[in-house]
């Protein structure tokens, strides 16, 4: 029978299938930990005194709390503090390699896993983060899960888990794009079409020639936010350019060992005739570039475009209705307005959806030889220590410094409000995150989700502009 990739993996993971409740026992390649969701996991297991089963399999960095200024100074926030030390004591304790504050290969968990070759096509990936999906680009089957989940999976290396659906994203076209549109664009633009819950109950599997002509990094992207359509998780069948990004990290298999992983790994695409539960195309050849005028990624619009009414928004629906006009309100904006006419108060490039080193050369192709605007405060966030080191050997930092960007150290920032790295109330943000949630980055901050390249040409012009009149 044919199969999808999806099934394949699933398949190849099940230790124990219960029929009577419909969930399976799926076992777990790579367990990954951050501060934020693994101190209560740690304490559970000292309560019923476990150890971790495969220590050997599970990683931890520092990630969501981490401050991006001097990392020579104390940590001010006492919460971050106590997180961070309390993850240094729990790995030490349990066995379990931290890449802490001081190690050369810290940064955000779904930067640092693909970089250093710890993701591998085929595996199980679970981690205490949603945007875990981020490494189904490299055709593994990873999602997020829960504090409990994560003490189970420590304790276990074993997850109870009913199947998800299959869903087919096929994107054509788009070959002839110029940077002015990324892969960014494509998901949100995505998102805008299927909605924040066209994905739910489903993993999704994209495919296409625009799939298999983008780098690692950009697939990243675009599996980095299926969570934000509603799925389970996102995948993307690996090829030679899964392959030659994975050959040589620094935990791949090495030489001949990884020739015959290649063998295996090429296997994993789904067959001739698998069948899919739903399946959505896009024609990505004359996509303009997204911007976020609402509250949630599903809102979203050209940028040549205006903000649209809550009654074109919603087309009938009351529920959808109310939530436009509540979100117009929150971020106090009007419909009609066009896009290019919203200033911005604030910049930030980072993110484990766009603080990779393509990311960064894309958004300082923008700025190269210009000044950021004197009514806005823009910052650039590595998604990795790797990342930030590569950058400075291009000379990206003084680019950006020059310019007038913050150069920052490695963490999730200004992603999420729980770092010293967070808006203002009423501050207008151009981010390059992956949510954009009333009081996502600051309690009253709004923010409008972009691509790297829309961020930094947003911080010198002072306000949003069709980046495809700048390449």
């Amino acid at each position: 029978m044919a199969q999808t990739l999806y099934d394949k993996i699933w398949d190849n993971h099940v230790v124990y299938s219960d029929e009577s409740s419909n969930l399976s026992l799926l076992y777990i390649d790579r367990h990954y930990v951050h501060e934020v969701t693994s101190p209560q996991a740690f304490d559970g297991l000292r309560i019923n005194e476990r150890k971790v089963r495969r220590p050997d399999l599970t990683f931890a960095t520092v990630d969501h709390n981490v401050p991006t200024t001097n990392r020579s100074l104390p940590i001010v926030d006492q919460i971050s503090s106590l997180q961070i030390k309390a993850l240094e004591n729990n790995c030490k304790e349990f066995g379990i390699k931290l890449f802490d504050i001081h190690d050369k290969y810290q940064g955000i968990v779904h930067v640092i896993g693909p970089e250093l070759g710890l993701t591998l096509p085929g595996s199980t990936i679970v981690c205490g983060d949603s945007h875990t999906s981020t490494h189904g680009a490299f055709g593994s089957l990873a999602f997020g899960i829960g504090t409990s989940e994560v003490e189970h999976v420590l304790a276990t290396q074993c997850l109870w888990m009913k199947k998800s659906k299959n869903f087919e994203i096929v994107l054509n076209g788009g070959l002839k794009q110029n940077q002015a549109v990324t892969s960014k664009d494509v998901i949100l633009n995505i998102i805008r079409k299927i909605g924040t819950s066209g994905g739910s109950g489903s993993v999704i599997e994209y495919k296409g020639n625009y799939i298999s002509s983008l780098t690692m990094e950009k697939r990243m992207t675009i599996c980095n936010m299926s969570i934000e359509a509603g799925a389970r998780a996102g995948l993307v069948a690996p090829d030679d350019v899964t392959f030659e990004y994975l050959r040589g990290r620094v935990y791949t298999p090495k030489n001949e060992l990884f020739d015959q992983q290649i063998d295996d790994w090429k296997n994993l695409r789904s067959d001739n005739g698998a069948q899919y539960d739903k399946t959505f195309s896009i024609d990505i050849d004359n996509l303009a570039p997204q911007v976020t005028w609402g509250t949630n990624p599903a809102m979203t619009t050209d940028v040549d475009s205006a903000i649209p009414s809550p009654d074109e928004y919603s087309k009938g629906n009351d529920d959808e209705k109310k939530s436009a006009i509540k979100a117009l309100e929150y971020m106090n904006l009007k419909p009609g307005l066009p896009i290019t006419d919203i200033s911005v108060d604030r910049v930030f490039i980072g993110s484990c959806t766009n603080a990779r080193l393509e990311d960064l050369i894309e958004a300082s192709n923008a700025v190269k030889g210009k000044k950021v605007s004197s009514s806005v405060k823009a910052m650039v966030v590595p998604g990795s220590q790797q990342v930030k080191i590569a950058a400075e050997k291009l000379g990206l930092d003084k680019i950006f410094i020059n310019a007038g960007f913050e150069w920052r150290e490695p963490g999730c920032s200004m992603c999420l409000g729980m770092n010293p790295d967070i808006l203002q109330a009423g501050e207008r943000c151009a981010s390059t995150s992956n949510r954009n949630f009333e009081g996502r980055q600051g309690t009253g901050g709004r923010t409008h989700l972009v691509s790297p390249f829309m961020a930094a040409a947003a911080a010198i012009a002072g306000k949003f502009v069709d980046v495809r009149e700048w390449v």
